[in-house]
């Protein structure tokens, strides 16, 4: 997924800004127009999306809603247009920020980097060594990526959430499968096996997944 998409027609400010925040250590891709953008947004996605307003074609404000129809991506809107009106629709519409035109650089990227910082404490929860990161539905043990299924991300989650309560089987059966799923409970069992192998030091004596006979498991 890329970082940040850019969408500015002024070719010039536009690899200017994507050399700034490349140098920052940001994944970066650049949209001359509001067609475009959508385009790069559908296929690759993107965490931050900065804006401009007067595109040709499609303008900023059009992009900006039809983002906003499926995706609370964080919108920086950048632009020359410095009526209140223009500022009252662009935040109306859902950007998180709006900047006038010309910005200093340094003030840029420090609202970007408050951005991504703001929505890493939304997206990730943690318990010791394990980070889940919801937002690209990643797990890491010690720093390292683990390789989860959808349902393993789903259990662990849900496990973390809960640190240190006790979850009854049938609960956690219905809140991962649905209480109209076709599946068995014996499905449950094999995946806190399978979780247990990746985040237990000793799967066969497992610490962190722990069974409570006759209820079910409980998170420490």
């Amino acid at each position: 997924m890329t970082d940040i998409l850019i969408v500015e027609d002024n070719k010039e400010l536009s690899m200017l800004l994507r050399d700034f925040l490349e140098a920052e250590g940001y994944v970066v891709s650049v949209a001359d127009s509001g067609e475009k953008a959508l385009h790069l947004y559908e296929k690759y996605g993107a965490r931050l999306v900065v804006l401009d307003i007067m595109l040709p074609g499609m303008d900023g404000f059009a992009v900006c809603a039809r983002i906003r129809e499926n995706s609370d991506t964080p919108i920086l809107i950048v632009s020359a247009k410095v009526d209140k009106e223009d500022k009252l629709n662009g935040l109306i519409l859902g950007a998180d920020d709006y900047i006038e035109k010309p910005y200093d650089i340094d003030i840029l990227i420090a609202k970007i980097r408050g951005i991504f910082k703001r929505r890493l404490a939304l997206d990730e929860i943690s318990s010791d060594n394990l980070v889940l990161n919801r937002a690209d539905r990643t797990v890491k043990k010690d720093g390292k990526p683990v390789d989860m299924t959808a349902k393993e991300f789903e259990l662990l989650e849900l496990f973390i959430e809960n640190k240190g309560k006790v979850l009854n089987k049938d609960y956690i059966f219905n809140r991962i499968w649905g209480s109209d799923s076709f599946s068995e409970q014996q499905t449950l069992t094999v995946h806190i096996k399978w979780l247990r192998q990746k985040i237990e030091e000793e799967p066969k004596n497992p610490q962190r997944i722990q069974t409570v006979w006759g209820v079910g498991y409980k998170f420490v």
